[in-house]
């Protein structure tokens, strides 16, 4: 890598990330649980990303660095989905005293 190339990789994840926190910043808190729902697939990708970096490494940092962007990325999937239904949760209806679950009062 040269050193145009180091130059454009670092404007690139510093752009990012400058538009990252403006994006979210302007989300209002009612709706970042349901964001993160959607942003299990960019975890995904970041599995994925990981996957194919310990494929293409022959050292052992490389490896290391592969491992813990796959375990990083994966409990962030993991925690999305928990949140997700968490949050899903709250919306499904409750059954009424006197009744059984998933039943309605009228039958």
């Amino acid at each position: 890598m040269n050193d145009l190339d180091l130059l454009t990789a670092i404007t690139v994840f510093v752009l990012s990330v400058l538009v990252g926190v403006e994006v979210i910043s302007k989300v209002p808190a009612t709706l970042h649980t349901p964001l993160m729902s959607g942003s299990n697939a960019v975890h995904g990708i970041v599995v994925i990303g990981a996957m194919l970096i310990a494929a293409e490494s022959h050292t052992w940092p490389g490896h290391v660095l592969a491992f813990v962007a796959m375990v990083f990325g994966a409990m962030n999937v993991v925690g999305g989905y928990v949140v997700t239904d968490r949050m899903l949760e709250m919306f499904r209806a409750r059954p009424q005293a006197g009744t059984k679950a998933g039943t309605k009062a009228g039958e």
